[in-house]
């Protein structure tokens, strides 16, 4: 259920961990059956395993059994790095597979994993040495007693009837699976799901803690060879918002969605907003854990605070556990034995509090796992003479004769629907750029102006702000969290006691890690951000004679806005200029641009434009018939004259579609639900405000693509394609100087629910599989280099530079493509799997 997770973890670890040529990787890959492969690192930065499930056996070496995987890692590797979550990574299963055949790995033995892992087994534990838990009710498959369950929420005082409980998989990821339940019969019901959905035979119902606060903590082992010494990081606190409507339960908890995608009902805050005291109890707690369950090199502990506590814990004889304090109580339930290290993960966020990068803390994490290892000592040591040397070569390097790195900014954020996705790319630009030791690279957001600038007659975009960041404060899901957490920075309270709690963990870390001969020191500081107008923030970097990197998704960032303000400067700065730029904003004005070009096989979808105010005040059936009439189909897609490319896209199959979307244009609804329209959809993100006017377009039909999970012989995924439709939906990335434009390999990005591709399908790592190139089953190899021609030619005659992606349907046999535009180039992980 977290192998889209898994991917995301081990890309990371390969991107920071290998800053430098001290290191080697190699990367391999365990399936949904249990098959084991070696496999290139190329094929991490797919989107989810999916994408290359179905090609394994023709591009990865196979090992014929997981013996025989564990004796070649034996032979060939010094240490592993396991970054599997859930079953088989954290229950113990891969530890003993590697103990048996004596290979060393990062992380704790096989059977603390195993003890630690079972979230009953480990409550059981927690109370036996005298931690407050919360209460619990175990059901196993098939040994459901409604009876005994409601025996249980009477024991506890708790109403049978409508008493607020989680259910959650005792063996599964920390929000896997985890969901909320009134009464014991709907708990019973939530149970006997998990079950049918095969996520774990066992469950665990808890009390729902009501009124608490929940915290999560990254604890490191810093101790010499075996001897454990944990210390404890800022802790973070997960404030959890109700959705628009109250009543919405599931909103209430941190599950799935919340945890790993770009979300407005989550934020965080390190240190947490708790009493100095309380702050003390949990990492004292999580420390006293670590060494219980005999844990090693690291691991994550969630848990929660409740101010005043209202449900009924149970207490010891003589009445006191840990975790009660002046201010309320401290509980601990979740053990993450191999924590996500996905770009804006706990472990970076915590960590870049307190000094360490990216990269500074996973080699911490490796160099630690290596010094228990009496065999690995001498390469251990070895390893850190040749990083050293290499950084002494490398500072001699960047700083000849007192010349200084190029300084860039990478700008990133605004108020477009698509500002998570700006988000996202600006942080991956930014750390990647950050391994080149010839630059100097710094964050920067474009502050949200709530959306509603255009609409100001006074307002001028060069009096937007835009913040220059600290590392710390980038690693956020969100751009209103990053803009919110720059105004709690320099709060001066909120800053004391960061500082004070910054130091004195910095300081405890210095202690025990000072000891160790490969401890590199730390290599970040936790800076203030600064407030600029967009204005003078260029004239600060025109001042630093930077290059400023463009990742602000729609708005300015793709209108020619930010690049004509720029270009006025005398700033360089990436990406097409301020006339492509504002061409290929405007969907119409890009179709004028290569209409042309039809006899070299580039065609334009035929459209038709209406004002906003005409679909709120004119007869909509109407409309409708004169839409079907002028487009010649009968469904269509509608999406806004100027945003992105998935933003208020939707398929309309009738009159009473239409109006849905209207409504949602006059209520200015910030997304449309799934399933509100006439035939299954996922959610459909609108552009807030509003648009001044909409495209309406016969829609293009393609033909499924689906990969199955499993083929014939019951152990490999494979791709099934009808080929009924010529036509498929594809992304192409363009690179190159003006009028010299090459077009990367296409990318199909496989649509998992609805006619049209969400934005967490085409952008967010994990949710959306691609297939990159196309695979020959599909498109011939005629039909793709024809395909990437017309891409060439749509690039070079919209005067493209840089870097841009093109959106388009292509003709799988001819190559021939109708296209849709896209200026700023996704620089996210999917967007480097098309470079790769």
């Amino acid at each position: 259920a977290e192998r889209g997770i898994s991917l995301n973890s081990a890309r990371s670890v390969l991107d920071h961990i290998q800053q430098g040529e001290d290191l080697l990787v190699s990367c391999y890959y365990i399936d949904c059956g249990m098959n084991a492969f070696a496999i290139s690192p190329a094929q991490l930065y797919s989107n989810t395993p999916s994408d290359f499930d179905f090609k394994l056996e023709s591009l990865a070496q196979e090992f014929s059994t997981l013996s025989e995987f564990a004796e070649h890692l034996a032979a060939n590797v010094d240490i592993v790095f396991p970054v599997i979550h859930g079953k088989f990574g954290e229950d113990g299963g891969i530890q003993e597979l590697l103990e048996k055949a004596n290979v060393p790995f990062v992380g704790t033995p096989s059977n603390e994993c195993l003890r630690a892992f079972d979230k009953h087994n480990a409550s059981l534990e927690l109370d036996a040495q005298g931690f407050l838990t919360v209460p619990n009710f175990l059901v196993e498959k098939d040994k459901l007693a409604t009876s005994e369950l409601e025996e249980w929420f009477r024991s506890i005082n708790l109403n049978k009837e409508n008493g607020k409980v989680i259910v959650k998989p005792t063996r599964a990821g920390s929000s896997i699976g985890v969901v909320v339940a009134y009464g014991a019969n709907e708990a019973a019901e939530k149970a006997e799901g998990i079950f049918s959905e095969g996520i774990d035979n066992k469950v665990i119902i808890e009390v729902f803690l009501e009124g608490g606060c929940e915290f999560t903590a990254i604890v490191l082992d810093v101790g010499t060879a075996n001897n454990s010494e944990p210390i404890v990081l800022l802790p973070t606190e997960v404030e959890l918002q109700s959705s628009i409507s109250s009543d919405i339960q599931e909103d209430t908890i941190f599950n799935y969605r919340r945890k790993y995608l770009p979300t407005q009902q989550v934020a965080y805050h390190t240190p947490p907003r708790f009493p100095a005291e309380v702050i003390d109890c949990i990492r004292k707690g999580v420390s006293l854990l670590f060494r219980h369950f005999g844990l090693r090199d690291f691991a994550r502990i969630d848990g929660w605070f409740l101010p005043s506590p209202a449900t009924s814990l149970p207490s010891s004889e003589n009445g006191v556990k840990f975790g009660n304090t002046e201010y309320g109580a401290v509980l601990f339930t979740d053990i993450n034995l191999i924590s996500g290290m996905e770009q804006t993960s706990f472990l970076f966020q915590q960590a870049s509090k307190v000094g360490f990068s990216h990269s500074r803390i996973l080699r911490t994490i490796v160099q630690h796992a290596c010094s228990r290892f009496p065999s690995l000592v001498t390469s251990n040591n070895a390893w850190t003479a040749l990083s050293r040397k290499m950084q002494s070569a490398k500072q001699a390097l960047i700083i000849p004769n007192g010349t200084c790195k190029q300084k860039a900014f990478v700008i990133f954020g605004g108020d477009t629907s698509e500002r998570q996705v700006s988000l996202m790319s600006g942080t991956n630009v930014w750390l990647n750029l950050q391994g080149f030791d010839d630059l100097d690279v710094t964050p920067c957001l474009l502050a949200p102006s709530n959306g509603y600038s255009s609409h100001n007659e006074d307002f001028s975009e060069s009096s937007r702000d835009v913040w220059t960041l600290p590392y710390s404060l980038v690693l956020r899901h969100t751009t209103e969290e990053v803009h919110a957490a720059c105004f709690e920075a320099i709060e001066p309270e909120r800053v004391e006691i960061t500082s004070r709690l910054r130091n004195q963990v910095m300081k405890e870390l210095e202690r025990a890690l000072s000891k160790q001969d490969w401890f590199a020191g730390f290599d970040i500081t936790d800076e203030q951000p600064i407030k600029y107008s967009l204005q003078q923030w260029i004239d600060y970097v025109k001042e630093a004679k930077a290059v400023v990197f463009i990742a602000v998704h729609g708005g300015i960032g793709e209108d020619g806005t930010i690049q004509s303000l720029l270009e006025s400067a005398g700033v360089p700065y990436t990406g097409p200029g301020p006339i492509a730029s504002r061409t290929c904003m405007d969907k119409v004005a890009t179709s004028l641009a290569v209409d042309h070009l039809a006899s070299y096989g580039i065609h334009t979808i035929p459209k038709d434009v209406r004002a906003r105010e005409e679909l709120l005040k004119s007869s909509l059936v109407d409309i409708w018939n004169d839409l079907k009439a002028k487009l010649q189909t009968e469904t269509v897609c509608v999406k806004p004259a100027r945003d992105g490319c998935s933003t208020g896209v939707a398929r309309l199959r009738c009159p009473e579609d239409l109006e849905v979307y209207a409504n949602a244009l006059r209520g200015t609804l910030p997304r449309l639900p799934a399933n509100c329209l006439s035939k299954a959809h996922g959610v459909i993100e609108m552009p807030v405000p509003p648009p001044e006017s909409l495209i309406f377009e016969p829609f293009i039909e393609t033909d499924e693509i689906i990969i199955s999970n499993k083929s014939w012989n019951d152990s490999t995924r494979h791709l099934v394609w009808k080929g009924e439709n010529e036509w498929l939906e594809v992304t192409v990335g363009v690179v190159g100087k003006r009028g010299e434009m090459h077009s990367l390999n296409p990318s199909i990005t496989v649509k998992e629910s609805g006619d049209i591709l969400s934005l967490e399908e085409k952008f967010q790592g994990g949710t959306g599989i691609n297939l990159t190139p196309p695979p020959a089953t599909i498109m011939s190899e005629d039909a793709l280099q024809k395909c990437k021609s017309c891409i060439e030619m749509t690039a070079n005659t919209l005067g493209l530079e840089g870097f841009s992606r093109i959106d388009a349907f292509v003709n799988v046999h001819s190559g021939e493509v109708p296209l849709s535009i896209s200026l700023i180039y996704l620089c996210s992980y999917k967007a480097k799997k098309r470079l790769v």
